[in-house]
Order: C-alpha cells, then sequence, then structure tokens
C-alpha cells in the first residue's frame, strides 16, 4: 500500500502541475481576508456516503459502519473535509432508512454505537466530520410514538401526528396524492380515523403544532451532537408546517393532487424553524443544510444566512428542469443550457451578500449527472469530467455523491421488479395508470429512477466490485471492470484524478473559495461559463455541454491564461465537445 501511494502521490503531483500553469502565489491571505471570513465547511468539499451501498465488511450484502471506516484514507485523499450519511438509525427499511423507527441508536444492519464512535473518532484524525441525516418531517409507523399514538384519540401521544375524521361519505379527508404515488391518507380501524403520510403509508407525518413533538425531536438532535458530529442534513423540511386540510385542483387521471403542490414551504414553517435553529444549532461550530423542495431562489435570503434559519439549504430548480409539470416521471420536459444556468445563476445571486449554497448535481434522489444532464451518446467520462469542472468552481461547499467522484451512470435493468426503490414502484404505476405501455414506463424508471444512485459502490475488479463477499442488495453496475477506485487510482487521466486535481486546484486559489460569482455568456447554449474573482484575481470556467465544438468568444479569454483543460492542449479558441478549461488572469 505504501509503495502504491508514493507511485500514485508521484503521478498526481506531476498531472497536476502539468495541469496548472500559474500558481495563485500572487493572491495573498489579505487579499482573502477583504472579504468576510469564512467558516471551516465553506472551504471544504462533503462527500455524501449511502451507507448501504458503501463498503460491506460482514459478507450480508449490505454496507456498513465498519466499511466506511475502512475507506477513510480514500475520502481524505479525495479532499473531503466532512461526510453526510444517510440514516443509519433503526428502521424497518421500507424507504432505505428514512422510515426512522429510534432517533438515537443504530440499527444493527450498519453496526453499533460503538462502531459509530469510532467512525467519529477516526475521522477527526484525517480532519473529516461527520454530517447526519435528520428525518423530521415523518416516523416510521413502527416508532414507538406512532404505535401509542394509533392506540385511541385520548393517548398521551394522540395528537403526536395528523390525524383527521373521514369525509361524511368514509373517503379521505382530502385528495392529496403522496409523494410516491396513490392517496396521502391511510385509514387506522383502531382509531377509527386517517392519518396522513407525506410519503409511504408506512412513514406518517409528524404534528410540529405540538410543541412535546418538537421538543422530543430537538432531544434527539442533541444526542447526536453530543457524539461530536459536525452538522446536520434535514430532510424533506419545507413539508412540516400543514396548510388548512382542503382539496386541491386534481392534476392526474387518478383524481389525486401532488401533496407537495399542496403544502410544501406553507406560511409559518420559520417560525418552527428559527425556534429549531435556536433550541439545536446557535452557537455550536457546525453546518446545517436543509433539504428544501419548493423553496424558490426568491425565498433564499429568509432560509440561509445570519437572519436565516440553516447555513445552506439544497433547492432544486437546476434539478427540477426535467420536471415542470410536477414531479411525476412520465411527463418529462425538454429542457436547454440556458434554463440550467439561469437556474443556477438564480440561486448565486439569491446568495451573493447574505448566505451560502450547497453545489450539487447528484443525490441519493437523483439520477447519475452524466446522464441526467448532458445529451445522449456523450461520452461518460468527458461528461463527468465536466461536470466536475463546475462543481467545483461555483460560488458554495462542493457536494459530491458517492461514484460521483469515478463517473458512475444509471443502471437500465429490465423490469420493475429488479427494483429496490419504492419510489420506482409508484412512478411506474402512475405511467401505466396514464395510458403508458410498460416498456415505455421502464424508460421513466431508467432515467429517473433513485436506484441509479444506489448501486454498490464500486472498489475494485474483483467479485460484487470489491463491495462485498455475499450477494449485494442492489447489483453492482457491469461497468465495474473499468470504472472502479483501484482503476482510477492509478489513472492520472481518470475521472478520480480529475476530482482529486480540481480539488487541489480549489483549496489553492483563494478566488474559488471567497471570490464572487459572475455569470457569462448566459444566452448560449453550448457553453457554461462564469467569472469568479477576488480583488485583482480572476478565475474563469468555459465548459462545452454539447457534442459539437464551440467557438470561445475572444472577449472571454483574452488577457487570460489556460491554467486547466480536462481534454489537454487543443486549439486556442475551440472547445471540443464536452471540453471544460479553466483560465486564469491577474487584473
Amino acid at each position: 500500500m505504501k509503495k502504491f501511494m508514493k507511485r500514485f502521490a508521484k503521478k498526481w503531483c506531476a498531472a497536476l502541475s502539468c495541469a496548472c500553469v500559474l500558481s495563485a502565489a500572487s493572491v495573498t491571505l489579505a487579499e482573502e481576508r477583504e472579504h468576510k471570513p469564512l467558516k471551516w465547511w465553506q472551504t471544504t468539499s462533503v462527500y455524501q456516503i449511502y451507507p448501504r451501498s458503501f463498503a460491506d465488511t460482514t459478507g450480508d450484502g449490505f454496507g456498513d459502519i465498519p466499511g466506511i471506516i475502512r475507506h477513510l484514507d480514500y475520502l481524505r485523499r479525495l479532499g473531503a473535509g466532512a461526510i453526510w450519511l444517510t440514516p443509519v438509525y433503526p428502521s424497518p427499511m421500507v424507504d432505505n432508512g428514512y422510515d426512522i423507527s429510534d432517533y438515537t441508536a443504530i440499527d444493527p444492519l450498519y453496526g453499533t454505537m460503538e462502531d459509530f464512535d469510532r467512525l467519529v473518532a477516526e475521522a477527526k484524525k484525517r480532519d473529516i466530520r461527520i454530517v447526519m441525516d435528520l428525518v423530521f418531517n415523518h416516523s416510521s409507523d413502527k416508532n414507538a410514538w406512532f404505535q401509542e399514538s394509533k392506540k385511541s384519540r385520548t393517548n398521551p401521544k394522540a395528537d403526536w401526528y395528523i390525524w383527521r375524521d373521514a369525509k361524511p361519505d368514509g373517503s379521505e379527508p382530502t385528495n392529496w396524492r403522496s409523494i410516491f404515488g396513490d392517496s396521502a391518507w391511510t385509514w387506522c380501524e383502531e382509531r377509527g380515523q386517517y392519518y396522513l403520510h407525506t410519503f409511504a403509508p408506512q412513514q406518517p407525518d409528524l404534528n410540529w403544532e405540538n410543541p412535546e413533538v418538537r421538543r422530543a425531536l430537538y432531544d434527539a438532535a442533541i444526542f447526536w451532537l453530543d457524539k461530536g458530529v459536525g452538522g446536520f442534513r434535514i430532510d424533506a423540511i419545507p413539508y412540516i408546517k400543514k396548510p388548512a386540510f382542503r382539496d386541491g385542483v386534481p392534476d392526474g387521471e387518478d383524481g389525486l393532487v401532488s401533496i407537495h403542490a399542496m403544502t410544501a414551504n406553507t406560511p409559518g414553517i420559520l417560525a418552527f424553524l428559527h425556534e429549531f435553529k435556536k433550541e439545536v444549532f446557535a452557537g455550536r461550530d457546525i453546518f446545517t443544510v436543509g433539504e428544501a423542495n419548493g423553496v424558490q431562489p426568491k425565498d433564499l435570503p429568509r432560509w440561509v444566512g445570519e437572519d436565516g434559519v440553516f447555513d445552506m439549504v439544497f433547492e432544486f430548480g437546476h434539478m427540477n428542469l426535467s420536471l415542470k409539470n410536477g414531479e411525476i416521471w412520465c411527463r418529462p420536459t425538454e429542457w436547454k443550457l440556458t434554463e440550467l444556468k439561469a437556474a443556477i445563476n438564480a440561486t448565486q445571486e439569491a446568495t451573493r451578500e447574505n448566505g451560502w449554497c450547497p453545489v450539487f448535481f447528484e443525490n441519493h434522489d437523483q439520477p447519475r449527472c452524466v446522464d441526467h444532464f448532458f445529451p445522449e451518446g456523450a461520452d461518460r467520462e468527458k461528461a463527468a469530467k465536466a461536470m466536475a469542472t463546475i462543481l467545483l468552481t461555483l460560488r458554495g461547499t462542493p457536494f459530491i455523491y458517492e461514484g460521483q467522484e469515478l463517473g458512475f451512470s444509471n443502471v437500465a435493468w429490465p423490469s420493475i421488479g429488479d427494483y429496490n426503490d419504492i419510489s420506482s414502484r409508484g412512478q411506474y404505476e402512475i405511467a401505466l395508470n396514464e395510458g403508458f405501455s410498460p416498456k415505455e414506463a421502464m424508460k421513466f424508471v431508467h432515467f429517473f429512477s433513485r436506484d441509479n444512485a444506489r448501486t454498490p459502490m464500486q472498489w475494485n475488479t474483483g467479485d460484487n466490485a470489491g463491495f462485498t463477499t455475499g450477494k449485494p442488495w442492489l447489483p453492482v453496475h457491469d461497468d465495474y471492470a473499468v470504472q472502479n477506485g483501484e482503476v482510477e487510482m492509478w489513472d492520472e487521466n481518470s475521472v478520480f484524478s480529475w476530482y482529486r486535481q480540481l480539488v487541489e486546484f480549489r483549496r489553492s486559489h483563494p478566488a474559488l473559495r471567497a471570490g464572487s460569482y459572475q455569470e457569462l455568456l448566459p444566452n448560449d447554449e453550448q457553453i457554461f461559463a462564469f467569472a469568479r474573482t477576488v480583488s485583482s484575481y480572476q478565475l474563469v470556467t468555459v465548459v462545452n455541454f454539447s457534442l459539437e465544438p464551440a467557438k470561445i468568444p475572444e472577449e472571454i479569454i483574452a488577457g487570460k491564461t489556460l491554467v486547466m483543460d480536462s481534454e489537454g492542449p487543443g486549439e486556442t479558441a475551440i472547445l471540443r465537445p464536452l471540453e471544460a478549461r479553466i483560465y486564469q488572469a491577474v487584473r
């Protein structure tokens, strides 16, 4: 291993020195301090781990916490300063851990609390912080709280969840459709009432109007802070405040309306969240990032920054360009590069003076970015490098999702029975109900399925890509023999090596940490270009998103020096298909 590391380090340093023609030595720390001092989470990158798919040490086919510990050095080499774990709490796993039965324990599937404590300690040795996923909109229906709540209308926890009587005809209280399809209401015989679930029936929504519920959730978060975690990602937070319970205008053949359209970002939600911040986050050296689908860029000043409630917010304007007709996969819409740039620019502008944004193009709920953002037939390695260049040069904290640094792509399994994802199954049924054939419905699943991002991590060329010695819970992608960590770490031209170069480049250039953001070429349908500037120093990123050569306007690169190029030397003013470049200027 030591011999391998020395060899890799030598190749890596040589590649980086070739790529970075000019250094940032002329930009002093004093110049960077002209801007507001940055916090630790603004100067690093975050690596998201889907624990059940990362590394298995027991042979049961599921990833575990000891597997994460085993690969901490890999993450440190990548430059991660924080690891966001999707839920590792006890769960029936109806939604792979996002249905929590105990908020202050570790599911035996992943290990023990001692394993978790060791993870925090070992990560700290490598200057990496562990970030937990808080799922506070809902719990599992197996949670002790819900088990009590459903017993009777007079139980001490009777109103810890959202219960409503049936309509006079016995039907559901409203015509809301859950995110996963079908009614958002499920009948409970014991209480003789319906309960609300934004997601699956096994994920009943908690009643945030009840102060006892809020206190219990705050105490659960504090439990993990006392364990030494470095922050939280807060799941599905725009849904915690419910509006009046009324029917909406149906938006599908089933006569239902999306619960997202009816409940997301309801007025009054920020009062809850300011209390959450005061009781849990305030005064601690951590970061918080809310998952806020439904929050618009114009809303961000109230959600982030000194006067907001979170340090950052995942908003999905740039991720949902294909879903302008609502979050139903069989109604995709075409989009243009100018729309993607406009969505990113809107977020950048909304947080320019007050706030910070997470930069992301993948997570556990999204398809792989090389399929999501590039034309069909695009070279996946080139596309992965192009997106990495955008990710690591935009203003904000970069979030790298497990496998993204290796250029992972979507899967296309033949049958819906091959898919584990509960959402994929629900969306498949919606497509059939809307008149699509099974073959057509599968095409939507192939493109949008959350299982695209959940296939096991590919570590080497061995059985099951080195993920497990047993049968993996999801099949390993069939490209693992050429696309895995071991192969890519040896290859100085790989996607992984490009990520490492960009991470190091970002670390050594103040313009990428503290610089302002300026969109360039907003109307160009081939090139994504922007400038990052601090004092007299500027970096310009230009990326060709098309499969045709693209000419760079002279004013964009005049007087600048090329310092990084994903494709190597080429024609000065012509970007090759999917080529990414970074230029430097001292003004």
